[in-house]
């Protein structure tokens, strides 16, 4: 059964289990905030897809407090939990929050770079030209798109050794076992050489890998 990030029990057990679930998860973010120092500039408009309950829109609050945002996810639920993640931080007014599918954004308004962790590999195969498309549409020019998913598992010996690492994180063999079995149903995995064809044929390039941990990739994709 896929996993409903609209329930409350899930968005509120998110952060604590994402941790055990992806091996490397604070290391990839740092890579993340090393790229968008680099790439972007003191004054931006950030598009953050999938912005879950707040994690990364918190820490990119504090370190550029010049920035604004446009965050947006198809739960609910995990907005407000969001919302409630940054109040803390006295910058609720550099957010905007919207419910709702980014193809469906209205594109009155550019983004300097583009973030989409740990949601692409959520996006059904049918509709994967169009979220791309929808984001690189959405960029400046120059823009920057980051992306980090699960990529296509090629083995056995890859899917034992996922479900080990996960283990090793701290998950139960009951959790790392329905992990496995939910990987059908929660999941639609791109290769690596799949999802480089499907960001330049929506008009990225160049695109490089910035990071891969086990089946985990991330890529870095800029519209020139």
């Amino acid at each position: 059964m896929a996993k409903d990030f609209k329930s409350q029990s899930v968005v509120d057990g998110y952060d604590l289990h994402i941790r055990k679930l992806i091996p490397g998860y604070e290391v990839v973010h740092q890579q993340i905030q090393a790229l968008l120092k680099t790439y972007v500039k003191e004054h931006a408009h950030i598009l953050i897809v999938g912005c879950g309950t707040g994690y990364e829109l918190g820490y990119l609050l504090q370190l550029f407090p010049h920035w604004t945002f446009t965050a947006t996810d198809l739960s609910a639920t995990m907005l407000e939990k969001a919302k409630q993640y940054i109040q803390p931080l006295n910058a609720s007014h550099r957010v905007q929050f919207i419910l709702s599918d980014v193809t469906e954004l209205k594109n009155e308004q550019s983004y300097d770079a583009a973030l989409s962790i740990l949601v692409t590999h959520f996006v059904s195969f049918q509709d994967k030209s169009n979220f791309f498309e929808a984001i690189y549409e959405s960029l400046k020019l120059p823009g920057i798109f980051i992306t980090f998913d699960l990529t296509q598992i090629q083995s056995e010996q890859e899917l034992e050794t996922l479900k080990n690492v996960v283990e090793i994180n701290g998950l139960s063999s009951a959790q790392s076992t329905a992990m496995i079995r939910r990987l059908t149903d929660d999941f639609y995995p791109l290769s690596s050489q799949e999802t480089s064809d499907q960001l330049n044929k929506s008009g990225f390039n160049p695109i490089m890998p910035f990071t891969q941990i086990l089946a985990y990739q991330g890529f870095i994709a800029f519209k020139n």
